[in-house]
């Protein structure tokens, strides 16, 4: 059975939705730290952190740790004793123990990047979710319905989770303990809260008015509803932007505290690098991939809707 370009560009947006929401629970990218203090027999992974959408999480799947048992042997009034090592598995917190190492150097703690990113993020997928089911239907006024139900949809829950639930006041609290944690000056702390507190209303209210943006824009321009794949078929582009944006944070804003004093620097985007005693990796993981292949799915799904516009065979 031969399937029409409408079907094919539906079946291609529909998967590309179904690996969007899965991208979203994968780890995206992970990061290593070795170095001397860290055997590779003992922490084959380094000290490593995977970044998810949502946060940061361990990437230590356990260190190897050797201990000794001590045995007595058979030997009659001898009494001999011997001493026999056993491997163990202990699990470590990576993601505590590369704040620790950063804290030597001056940088802030892993939490404070991204924090709007990561606590929005829910959104922002419900946002390209509704977009991407709009897509999937040629007919402009099937598109603006859906993405009307959709973002309405999308901004009841989150006005309803952060504002009326108390997610904001918890997402806050988080932000204060994971600082404070490193960084003694409650001052301090507290004007970065409330800083991180405007910036994640000004977020919300800013994606209420891109959803607008593109109601409208979908209603008045047809070519506009293209903009309903592309923007999350870019999403690869836009977190390596954001992941490197964050970086150069990190090692441009290096704090006196630190026991040792290094220059600032950029942190290693992708591949290799070297920082004082310690060899840093950077390397896209799974959920890169599932977004790649995401935008593998939208790139020929967008190229045939515009094809049909062309032609005036895309029921709009």
């Amino acid at each position: 059975m031969t399937r029409s370009p409408a079907q094919t560009t539906r079946l291609l947006t529909f998967g590309a939705l179904l690996v969007l929401i899965a991208t979203y629970f994968a780890p995206i990218w992970w990061v290593s730290l070795t170095a001397p203090n860290y055997p590779p027999e003992a922490f084959p992974d380094g000290i490593r952190i995977h970044f998810h959408f949502n946060g940061v999480f361990n990437g230590c799947k356990g260190a190897a740790i050797k201990k000794d048992e001590i045995f007595q042997g058979d030997l009659g009034d001898s009494r001999e004793t011997e001493m026999r090592g056993e491997t163990q598995k202990q699990q470590l917190d990576c993601v505590h123990e590369m704040n620790t190492i950063n804290h030597y150097v001056g940088m802030y703690p892993i939490d404070a990047g991204a924090p709007v990113e990561r606590g929005l993020s829910r959104y922002f997928f419900g946002f390209f979710a509704a977009m991407l089911v709009a897509f999937a239907f040629p007919a402009r006024k099937t598109q603006v319905v859906v993405l009307a139900a959709g973002f309405a949809a999308v901004a009841a829950w989150m006005g309803g989770e952060m504002l009326a639930a108390g997610r904001m006041d918890a997402l806050l609290d988080h932000y204060r303990t994971a600082a404070g944690a490193y960084f003694n000056e409650p001052a301090t702390i507290a004007r970065w809260t409330d800083n991180l507190e405007l910036a994640l209303k000004a977020t919300m209210a800013g994606l209420v008015a891109a959803m607008l943006i593109v109601l409208v824009g979908v209603w008045v321009s047809r070519p506009f509803s293209l903009l309903l794949a592309l923007v999350p078929a870019l999403l690869p582009i836009f977190f390596v932007i954001d992941y490197a944006g964050w970086l150069w944070f990190f090692g441009h804003n290096l704090h006196p505290w630190g026991a040792f004093t290094v220059k600032p620097f950029m942190p290693t985007v992708f591949g290799e690098g070297k920082v004082a005693q310690f060899s840093t990796y950077s390397y896209p993981y799974i959920g890169y991939g599932l977004l790649l292949l995401a935008s593998g799915l939208l790139a020929p799904a967008i190229l045939l809707r515009r094809k049909a516009m062309r032609e005036g065979t895309d029921a709009g």
